[in-house]
């Protein structure tokens, strides 16, 4: 964050407290329209104007407006905060949407926050990767090869992205070189044992770490409800990232003479219809260890990922695949917010593993893989119509939790 004017008056301090808050907010990747309503119900506990400019990586936020003029403060979201600081983040927001806190206060709340050390040491979230990565390999692709390629890959990426935690520059670069040594070691190992199942979708549970899923998504919902800028910015970042997954794909198959007949994206399932249902228990699981959210938490986050999942595949059967998306949001954002009346369970970490579940980003590197393809028209158009269907669904969720609530006379503040 960027460094507070010195003013230590109450007006002063409060709108240090409200543009930290949002810049806290931005970091842990709210959608817009989240923000800016949090942040003018806040407003008026602190008796400020509510003037806020949102960007993409930094938030302006002015007030009161008096006669030595109008306070403004600008702070930089310098990175992402990490899964675990989103909990106490969102009982900070919910204090301060209810007036049970003091700017001073939570300008101290706030600093705690970006102190707090990771849960769990690192090597425990290399083995949450590993397990994430078999469950969504469950999910996607279930044969025992996937499942093995999955969890061995799994444990490579996971040591790799460590390097990302050293040099932001390394980070960078992470994308490509974990998807061109995930492409290379499977079409090897492909063409050394002719395993048979060879598809683009044993490739994804592995590189599941850079799907920006939740990225692409939520910029679609900010640019359906006119946030134009951040939409923008995000929607372009999750293309950026697609590209680079895709360019180490494609140099691999390059480099090994892989044609691109033998880049598909066929399914298969050796095991059974019960376990993508298992996969997604798993993945749970694999998220406490590689995120490390609070234990309590894990109930909560099976019963979304099972209610998303299932309506994911309820809405396929019933409407087809392009609507599959709009069925997992719808349920994705009404289990999210049910569950966020709870203390202390936001809806926004709820979300982000639904995000990841329903696998956006996913299609999106199939699609853009396929550029070497017959099918360039096609794989992009269900890339794009997939990503606008599970925004749609969230906020036609989002519009039926509101109106429920409020025919039976609740506040809509929840």
């Amino acid at each position: 964050m960027t460094e507070q004017h010195p003013d230590t008056s109450p007006d002063a301090l409060a709108v240090d407290f409200l543009a930290g808050l949002g810049a806290a907010m931005v970091a842990a990747n709210y959608p817009s329209t989240l923000i800016r309503r949090a942040l003018a119900r806040s407003s008026e506990h602190y008796a400020l104007s509510n003037q806020v400019l949102l960007l993409p990586n930094f938030i302006q936020f002015g007030g009161p407006n008096n006669v030595a003029g109008t306070t403004v403060r600008v702070v930089r979201a310098e990175s992402d905060l990490r899964y675990d600081q989103a909990f106490p983040l969102a009982a900070l927001v919910g204090d301060v949407e209810n007036g049970r806190i003091t700017a001073r206060d939570g300008l101290a709340k706030l600093d705690h926050i970006y102190a707090l050390p990771p849960r769990f040491p690192a090597w425990v979230g290399v083995i949450g990767y590993a397990v994430q990565s078999c469950a969504f390999a469950l999910i996607l692709q279930p044969t025992p090869v996937a499942m093995l390629a999955a969890t061995g890959l799994g444990l490579m990426v996971g040591l790799l992205g460590l390097l990302g935690r050293v040099s932001s520059a390394v980070g960078q670069l992470l994308p490509t070189v974990s998807s061109f040594l995930v492409a290379f070691t499977a079409f090897s190992l492909e063409r050394l044992w002719h395993f048979g199942d060879d598809s683009l979708r044993d490739l994804l549970a592995p590189l599941a770490l850079f799907l920006p899923a939740g990225a692409i998504t939520l910029a679609v919902v900010d640019l359906t409800t006119r946030e134009v800028v951040s939409g923008s910015a995000r929607l372009v970042a999750g293309f950026m990232r697609l590209a680079q997954l895709a360019i180490g794909i494609l140099i691999a198959a390059q480099i090994l003479g892989v044609s691109a007949a033998e880049l598909n994206a066929l399914q298969l399932n050796k095991f059974g219809v019960w376990a993508p249902w298992v996969g997604v228990a798993l993945y749970a699981f694999g998220i406490l260890l590689y995120l490390g959210p609070p234990n309590r938490f894990l109930p909560w986050l099976l019963v979304t990922l099972l209610v998303t999942y299932a309506g994911q595949v309820t809405t396929n059967a019933l409407f087809g695949s392009y609507a599959s998306g709009f069925g997992g949001g719808l349920a994705l954002m009404l289990c999210a917010a049910a569950i966020s009346q709870r203390p202390q369970a936001p809806s926004a970490a709820l979300l982000l593993p639904g995000f990841w579940l329903l696998v956006p980003g996913a299609l999106g590197l199939v699609g853009v893989t396929q550029l070497v393809n017959a099918n360039t028209n096609s794989a992009v158009a269900v890339t794009v119509v997939s990503m606008v269907s599970i925004a749609f669904g969230l906020q036609a969720g989002l519009l039926l939790w509101r109106g429920g609530r409020h025919l039976l006379g609740y506040s809509t503040t929840g």
